[in-house]
């Protein structure tokens, strides 16, 4: 499904600032692989996403999805395969707008457009339906405005748009991490279930080690702009918090210093 071919980036090239931030990264997802990424800071983990979403060119190596290498894509051109939830709420959706109609937006990603804009009623009676899968009750408040909603309303609403149109892959940025601990789990759960629904690719970038545990069938550790943990399956279940901080240890030499995932 997702293949990454030693992807190499380095930002401020031949400046006193430069900073390589991925180093030759090899990556292969399965259909259907649930992935959590996990690292220190500036280990790699977002701009690795950036990278497949084609927000910076590449300094080398290949981005293949489906078999067709994007590598040379723009972003825009992209966007029709992937979906995308970022750290900010405020991201990923038009807050002036009415939750349906954000909802139609992400729906019609990628299709014509004509001069016509309206919402049907076959379109106003699957949306109010996906909206009462998020059990937020917002169902019965499809003309909201999405800027009046709270953080995990607007993070929920973010989910459902990027996974309406079950895109071949979907990138999760630290997706929780602005949100308080009990909405930030209701918000994880839902990911959980719609990854499950909808059988998606899905790449999760996240500083809590016990959720990286917790969801997904693989687990990813990144240092330095490079992978040096990859773990699946019935050994990924077996790992601890505390494994994982060993691992670290043993495979980079040095120990894990990032307070947000140490205290997560």
């Amino acid at each position: 499904m997702l293949e990454l071919r030693h992807v190499t980036k380095t930002f401020n090239r031949g400046t006193a600032s430069e900073k390589p931030a991925l180093t030759g990264v090899d990556l292969t997802l399965d259909d259907g692989d649930f992935v959590t990424i996990i690292g220190g800071n500036g280990a790699g983990k977002s701009t690795l996403l950036n990278m497949i979403a084609g927000v910076y060119p590449l300094d080398s190596g290949q981005v293949i999805l489906g078999g067709v290498d994007i590598s040379m894509l723009p972003e825009h051109a992209r966007a029709k395969y992937l979906g995308r939830v970022f750290q900010d709420p405020m991201r990923g959706t038009a807050t002036d707008m009415e939750i349906v109609e954000n909802l139609a937006l992400a729906k019609r990603r990628g299709a014509h457009r004509g001069l016509a804009w309206g919402i049907t009623r076959e379109e106003q009676a699957e949306y109010r339906t996906a909206l009462a899968s998020l059990d937020l009750g917002l169902e019965e408040r499809p003309t909201a405005k999405v800027g009046l909603l709270s953080g995990g309303q607007r993070q929920a609403i973010t989910l459902l748009m990027a996974t309406l149109q079950k895109p071949r892959l979907l990138l999760l940025d630290e997706h929780t991490a602005a949100l308080d601990p009990k909405t930030a789990q209701k918000v994880l759960d839902l990911t959980q279930r719609l990854v499950d629904e909808h059988h998606l690719t899905t790449l999760m970038v996240t500083h809590n080690m016990n959720d990286a545990l917790r969801l997904g069938n693989r687990l990813v550790m990144m240092n330095e702009g490079t992978i040096i943990y990859d773990v699946a399956g019935a050994e990924k279940e077996r790992l601890t918090v505390a494994d994982l901080l060993q691992k670290f240890e043993d495979v980079a030499g040095s120990e894990f210093a990032n307070d947000r995932v140490l205290l997560s």
